[in-house]
């Protein structure tokens, strides 16, 4: 069996203009950020949780364009889409025991769930708690940029596929 964590990401401030709210739809968790138009990213977190000895890999699930269902079907507007293809997403992640890691990456995959590598940890003591923050960040007020959900962080045993093996309702 493999051991998996999902984290739901849920907004709780918003530094946008009063033009610029962010909406909700739903999908894992029954709600997800979506964000129609923003100048800036900013969605960070923690967890202290006691994970089994082992190395594992830190996620962020995102999608480009607005998912749906309609009729039943899984369906996705792209309307919204724009500025993700300008400068990069920052992604980071840091443990209580000072490992750190961090990536960058272009969000250029419209209309399908992603789930974007932030980093690997590694758990030597499973009966101590281990604190990990992860952060996404893109901050360039020169342009906006909007049509992101934001769904979860998801935190697995590298090598498990990239969660494939997580099983999503």
């Amino acid at each position: 069996m493999t051991f998996c964590v999902m984290i739901m990401v849920c907004p709780k401030k918003f530094n946008r203009r009063d033009d610029m709210k962010p909406k909700i739809c739903f999908r894992r968790f029954h709600t997800v950020a979506y964000l129609q138009q923003i100048w800036w990213l900013e969605v960070g977190g923690e967890i202290e949780f006691c994970f089994p000895q082992g190395t594992y890999s830190l996620f962020f699930r995102l999608h480009l364009g607005r998912a749906s269902k309609r009729l039943g079907r899984r369906v996705c507007s792209l309307e919204h889409v724009h500025g993700w293809d300008i400068k990069p997403v920052r992604f980071q992640l840091s443990t209580s025991d000072g490992q750190q890691a961090q990536s960058k990456c272009y969000l250029d995959e419209p209309g399908i769930w992603t789930l974007h590598r932030v980093g690997d940890f590694v758990v030597k003591n499973s009966s101590a708690p281990t604190k990990v923050r992860f952060s996404m960040i893109q901050i360039d007020c020169t342009h906006t940029k909007g049509g992101l959900c934001v769904d979860a962080v998801l935190i697995c045993p590298k090598g498990s596929r990239k969660g494939k093996n997580v099983t999503y309702l």
